[in-house]
């Protein structure tokens, strides 16, 4: 449990550090310092091997794929074969996305009804925004209340029970 619960803190800083970098959103310095600090230690060896490329800094998504692999490996003591822990990390890489992306949508939520004007709530803003635009222009105000917050948790809660069943068979 104690492993876990290092291993999705480590593994949301790196996300986050790739998604900031990969929409091109400037952090505020508390969030990049804290950001930059728990996962440097192995981002900067990962880059020597794994370049960025295209803008995006793929050192920060395969640390946080290789997090992930490290705290999943404990099935592998447990006696399950390689091949089903592997398919097992891919499974909670892919949850821990999913389940950032809510986290980041529920914030976002959170801000716009407690205090709008809060310092972190731009950031989380921009961080959403490359996933909230296109619902937007689909799905119109209702009364000057936008849901495409609330249609965009929907949609991931949609994309993670698929894949449950994605991964359900193996």
């Amino acid at each position: 449990m104690i492993v876990d619960a290092i291993a999705v803190l480590l593994g949301g800083a790196l996300l986050l550090r790739f998604w900031m970098q990969a929409i091109r959103v400037r952090p505020p310095s508390s969030v990049a310092q804290f950001t930059f600090q728990l996962s440097d230690w192995l981002v900067r060896p990962l880059r020597r091997i794994v370049p960025g490329v295209g803008g995006y800094d793929w050192a920060s998504l395969i640390g946080a794929f290789v997090i992930v692999l490290a705290a999943t490996s404990v099935m592998f003591l447990a006696g399950w074969p390689a091949q089903s822990v592997l398919l097992a990390a891919v499974q909670r890489f892919l949850e821990w996305i999913l389940y950032g992306f809510m986290a980041l949508l529920v914030i976002e939520a959170i801000f716009s009804w407690v205090n709008p004007h809060a310092p972190l709530a731009p950031f989380v803003r921009a961080l959403n925004e490359p996933l909230l635009r296109p619902i937007r222009r689909v799905v119109p105000l209702v009364g000057n209340l936008d849901l495409s917050l609330l249609v965009a948790i929907i949609l991931l809660q949609i994309a993670q029970l698929l894949l449950g069943v994605a991964f359900s068979g193996h």
